[in-house]
Order: structure tokens, then sequence, then C-alpha cells
């Protein structure tokens, strides 16, 4: 009898699953799994959002009905639910909601008097977090979200299982991982080598924080077969249950070489947008960051723009000079500049309202988040000016839900916005008027122009000679006054009228018209082999089956409208290819950028030379005759190796992401500080590279 309630669940579940997926295709096919750029994301932490079933609440010292905030305290996915249904996340505008990560955690309490509410001490990535609710409550979710045009993320974490000691195997639940029930291994007695064993990083390198362990978090050794594995797997678990996206904890501490795996094992198996967080403290910038975006194939949450946003609005210790200076940069540093993920708060920072920002400065900091460029998220709570300094204070659960605030309507107002007006999420940024006290800028992506001026001094400003991309005409505030907008008055020379912004003052003006000729806003996923499927996004298109072109070689078309384009990877040599659109009638569009093919799928692998002794401020890299590997070209070799904690000077190592099933050739190079290369002699080296899974090779430094 067990048997068969067990088979009737079971095939049931299959069957719920199925209808998901089916109905996801039908009613988000309009919209894209890989571009956002017109989106607005909600971050919520589940559990602190809202308890619609009491039922799955947590008992004993896990939960606290009176509101300890390092304890549960009941939100969970029928919240969630509940809040779509009723319409207070339809009615704000959202349209994809980053939820906690779903898995099973661990049930100890932390010493200290921590549990796993925010989901981050993962136990079986195979299972649901039963606080949470179960695989039918979650695919519940994925249909409502999905029934109502939203689109749903998860968070990922892997980097770290839970707190462990090396010790102590009863400290917590000793950093052990299952698979679906099964165990896998557990931290102390770690014969299998799952885990790194080098004590906690005290952030002094890159290195440092990549290969020990976050505080006391027990650190997955990802070149370990069964680790790389068990993960991928269960990533392909939350995708095959209809995912949207998918949000990847701490990528500043796991090589790049995996990540890189990682990411193309989701495009190969279901693409959907990806990004991480890679943490910048206030005032901090860091190539790497930069690097990391436009190499690893995901996007970053994008920690500059958020600390210089509330530099500018909330501590006031900035300009929007300062502001500017960094979207210009920033516009040149990352390949995908409006791929990035923007923010004003999240739950590893201070709320944005607090009390000594005004809910005037929280509005004003919302509108320039939701008019500029980068994809904009939306903390919970901050909507309903929801404090809170640091990690718990920032955890609140959600006060109420009162749709009558202004930072409600504004959200409502400029998520409508961005879905409607291309030039926010495809646009280039021209500032138009600046002050320390204003910033007036222009997002345009061909004939469709935003405006949006914001004065966050105490004195109005007269703005004269202010050109723009508008057409002649009259222009009301977008936000009908919301923010003290008022209408602008643009001539024939496209000089705008002279006219105040007040103190506190934020307007929007827009100007529709569709482009004729083709236009790509958007492609994505931006790299991948040949046979993957990828998206493009724009105007134009046409109805009718045109031709995609990566290079000069024409892609096999899957799926084609005015709007959206979703081809296969053509089988052309690896490098990196302009993708350009041609439509029937044989019109062509503008190239897009430059888009990587892969020579294969990628497999992690370890490379070691021992013996390279070298000159202060020299490095070893490596350079080898795939796109993976630069292409024998120096300036694109991989590197800087490591050479301090898995092995110490003279011994280099760096986890690399090579094509797979391929023989490969390669060589060691040393780089000084000046860029001067030494090439290690001899003949170049060889080496088959497995079909899947990890693996780890050695040399000795050829002199």
């Amino acid at each position: 009898m067990n048997f068969l309630l067990k088979l009737t669940k079971t095939l049931a579940l299959t069957l719920l699953s199925l209808l998901v997926l089916h109905q996801f295709s039908l009613e988000i096919e309009a919209s894209s799994k890989v571009d956002y750029s017109q989106d607005v994301i909600y971050q919520i932490v589940t559990d602190r959002f809202y308890d619609g079933d009491e039922t799955n609440n947590p008992t004993g010292e896990l939960y606290s009905p009176d509101g300890n905030l390092h304890k549960y305290l009941g939100g969970d996915w029928q919240g969630i639910i509940e809040k779509i249904e009723n319409g207070y996340l339809t009615d704000l505008g959202v349209t994809a909601l980053w939820i906690s990560q779903p898995v099973e955690n661990v049930y100890a309490v932390h010493p200290e008097g921590y549990t796993s509410y925010h989901g981050y001490w993962a136990k079986d990535y195979k299972k649901t977090n039963p606080f949470f609710g179960d695989l039918e409550d979650f695919q519940r979710l994925v249909t409502v979200a999905h029934e109502n045009g939203m689109k749903i993320i998860i968070d990922f974490t892997p980097n770290h299982s839970s707190p462990a000691l090396e010790t102590d195997p009863d400290y917590v639940e000793n950093g052990a991982i299952f698979d679906n029930g099964s165990l896998i291994g557990n931290y102390s007695n770690d014969e299998q080598g799952l885990f790194h064993h080098n004590g906690g990083t005290d952030f002094s390198s890159i290195e440092d924080g990549i290969y020990r362990n976050l505080y006391d978090l027990a650190d997955y050794n990802l070149q370990n077969e069964t680790i790389d594995r068990y993960l991928k797997e269960s990533i392909k678990h939350w995708l095959d249950l209809g995912i949207d996206g998918i949000r990847v904890d701490a990528v500043k501490h796991m090589s790049q070489g995996w990540q890189e795996t990682l990411v193309n094992h989701i495009y190969t198996n279901q693409p959907v947008f990806t990004f991480g967080e890679w943490f910048l403290g206030k005032g901090e910038i860091d190539p790497k960051n930069h690097s990391f975006a436009n190499e690893s194939g995901m996007s970053l949450l994008d920690f500059r723009y958020s600390q210089t946003l509330r530099s500018v609005l909330k501590d006031e210790d900035a300009t929007w000079t300062d502001f500017h200076e960094m979207i210009t940069d920033t516009a040149a540093s990352y390949a995908e500049v409006n791929d990035q993920v923007t923010f004003i708060d999240n739950h590893d920072m201070g709320r944005f309202t607090s009390d000594t920002t005004s809910k005037t400065d929280t509005e004003m900091a919302l509108a320039v988040l939701l008019t500029s460029r980068g994809v904009p998220t939306i903390y919970y709570g901050t909507e309903q000016y929801l404090t809170g300094e640091g990690d718990p204070e920032n955890r609140k659960p959600m006060p109420e839900f009162n749709r009558n605030t202004k930072a409600y309507q504004l959200i409502n107002k400029l998520s409508d916005l961005r879905q409607t007006n291309p030039a926010l999420g495809y646009g280039n940024t021209t500032e138009r008027w600046i002050n320390q006290d204003v910033y007036i800028y222009e997002r345009k992506f061909g004939n469709h122009v935003v405006v949006t001026a914001v004065n966050s001094g105490d004195k109005a400003h007269n703005i004269s000679d202010m050109e723009t991309a508008l057409p002649s005409g009259s222009y009301n505030d977008v936000l009908d006054g919301l923010l003290n907008g008022n209408s602008i008055t643009v001539n024939q020379d496209q000089h705008v009228n002279a006219f105040a912004l007040n103190p506190n003052e934020v307007a929007v003006w827009e100007f529709k018209a569709e482009n004729e000729k083709p236009t790509i806003g958007h492609v994505g996923p931006m790299v991948g082999q040949p046979g993957n499927e990828i998206t493009i996004t724009g105007e134009g298109f046409g109805n009718e089956d045109g031709k995609v072109f990566f290079g000069d070689e024409a892609a096999k078309i899957k799926n084609w409208t005015n709007s959206e384009i979703v081809v296969t990877i053509p089988a052309v040599d690896a490098g990196k290819y302009p993708v350009a659109v041609e439509t029937s009638s044989q019109v062509t569009s503008n190239k897009y950028k430059e888009f990587e093919i892969l020579t294969n799928k990628l497999v992690p692998i370890r490379f070691v030379v021992n013996n390279a002794n070298t000159d202060y401020g020299s490095s070893v890299y490596l350079v080898g005759n795939t796109q993976e590997l630069g292409n024998w070209d120096v300036d694109h070799a991989v590197g800087p190796f490591f050479n301090q904690v898995m092995y110490q000077y003279p011994s280099w190592y760096y986890d690399i992401g090579v094509p797979a099933g391929k023989d490969i050739e390669f060589k060691f190079i040393k780089k000084d500080s000046q860029g001067k290369v030494t090439w290690e002699s001899g003949t170049n080296r060889n080496y088959s590279t497995p079909t899947n899974g990890t693996d780890t090779i050695q040399f000795n430094w050829n002199n």
C-alpha cells in the first residue's frame, strides 16, 4: 500500500512538473529567460515575506513567534503565492522574483543562536526547505508566477555547505551534504576530499578567499569530481522545474575556471539569466570584478553602482558628478553593462531608508535606479520604507502590504515604463545637465528616448540651454507629478525651453517610435558552443523568418518574431563573432558586439607547474591552441596562477575551464610587471581532456 501511494505521488509530481513547463511555454512565450533588460527584479528573503501556511513552520528553538531575527519567522512560498494572487506583487509592477535558496538547509542552531532561515546553509540540494514548502508548493509558485507574467530566480550556493569545525564533528551539522537523502560526506573525516581544509580566509588575496573557508562555512573542493557532478546535477534539477534565473552566491570565493564550467552547464541545459555576487565595499573599484563579468559568462550584482548611489543620496558624501563618472567608467569596463544587476540595498548591507535618510531620499534613489542602465532590483520592503542597518536588522519581516505609499506607486509607474520603452533596457546613457545637486540624463535606443531629471539639493536650479534627443513638442512628466515633476517643451532645434527644477524634484519624460530598421538590443547568453540556444531581442525584425549571422555564418532559426529571435549557434571555429540580423526583405541590422563561441562544452582542469622560479613582480600564466586558452596570444593567456594555498611557491596552480574531449596544446609562460614574456623551452605540451568530470595535471617548468 505504501509503495502504491508513493508511486501515485511520484506520478502526480511528474505530471505537475510537465504541466508547469508547458504552462510556462504558453504564458511566458514572449518573455526571454536570458534578456532581463526590461525587467524589474524583486528580491525576497522568503522567511521574512509572508506566512501563508502556518502548518509548515518550524517547531522548538528554530522558530520564534516573538520575532527573534536570528530564527525562522514563518515566511514561505504559499505566502509569496498569496501576494501574487491578491495583486500586491503584480500591481507593484515587478516582473521577476528572486527568492531565497529553495534547498533543504541544516536544522541545527548555530552555537551563537543563528538558524538557516536565509537558505545559505545547504544540506541537500535536491530537496526543498520544508519550512518554505514541499516540491508541490514550489511548482505551484512557479506556475502562479508564470500565469501572472513573472519569472522566478533562485539563489544558489556552490561555494559552501554549512558551518563546521575541523576539530568538532558535533559543531552544527558538520557541513554534511546529502544527495536526495543519501549522505555524500561531511567536513570531519573527509576521506573523499569533498572540502577544503585550509582554515578560514583572512581576505588578504583572491587566492586566499577561494581556497579557504568563509568564516566557519565548510568550503567545497570544486575540483573534486563528486562535488562537481553533484552541484551540476542539482542546478539542472531546479532548471527542470521551470526556474527562469539563478543568482550565484559568493562568486569572488570560487575559481573562475570552475564557474565558467558551471555557467556553461546551465546554458547548455537551459539558458537562463545568471548573475553572481562579487561584493565591493564603499569606494572600492576592482578590475577583477570587471574581468569576471566579461569572461565568466555570468553578470554581476553591481555593487559599485549601489555604493555610489548610496553615497550621493543616503550618505551625502558624493555628488552627481561622481555618480556620472561611475556610469561612464562602468560603461567602458563592462562588456555588457546593461546586463549588470543594479540595486540600492539588499540582504548584505544596511537598508537604504534609515533614521538619517528620509523617505524622499529613498524615492529619488528608486527613480534613478529604475531609469538608469542595468537590471534594477528592489529589496523586499523598500517600498514600505523598511529600516535596519545590518544583519539581521536589514532582514526584518514585511511590516505591511500598503499599496498607497509613494514608493510603491513610483515602482509601479517606472516598472511599466521599463517594459514599454526599450530605451531604458537597451539604451546608452548621455548626460544632459549636471552639477553637485542636479543630474539630468538621457537613455536612447533607436528612436526611443527617456530623459530623467533629479534635483537632490535644497534649492531650485534653473535649467537652460539643455539639448535632448526628444523631438520637438511638449512632454508631460511620466510620474504625473508624484515626485513634483513638471512638463517641458522641446524646440525645433532640440533644445529644451528653460525650466526650474525644484528641490527634491524628479521628472521623467519619454518618446516612443518603433524603429522600422531591424535593431538588436540584446543577445544572450553571450557565450556558448555550437548547438547551444541563443536569444536575440530588439525590434523591427519582421514576422517572417530572415537570417541571423555569426560573422559570415548563418545560424539555424528556431523561432522568429518581430522583437525576439531564437537560434542555435552554428558549427564554426571557436572565436569571437559579431551578430547581425537580416530580415526577410534583406535589410540588415546593427552588428551586436562580439559573441564568444567556445570550442566545446567545458570541464574544469587544474594545471600545476612545479619549480617555476620567478623574479619579484613576475607570475606564471598558461597559453594554448584553443579559444579558451588564448589561441597562443599571450595577451589572452590564462592567469596569473596562484602559489600560496593549495600549492606553494615555486609551484603554481590554476583551475581552468577547457573544452571537453579534445586534444589540446599549451605552454606555461612568465610575465613580469612590464608585460615582458618568457616562454618555457621545449615542444608544446599535449593533453587529452576528459569528456566529463575533473582532473589535475602536474608538470615541471622547462628551463
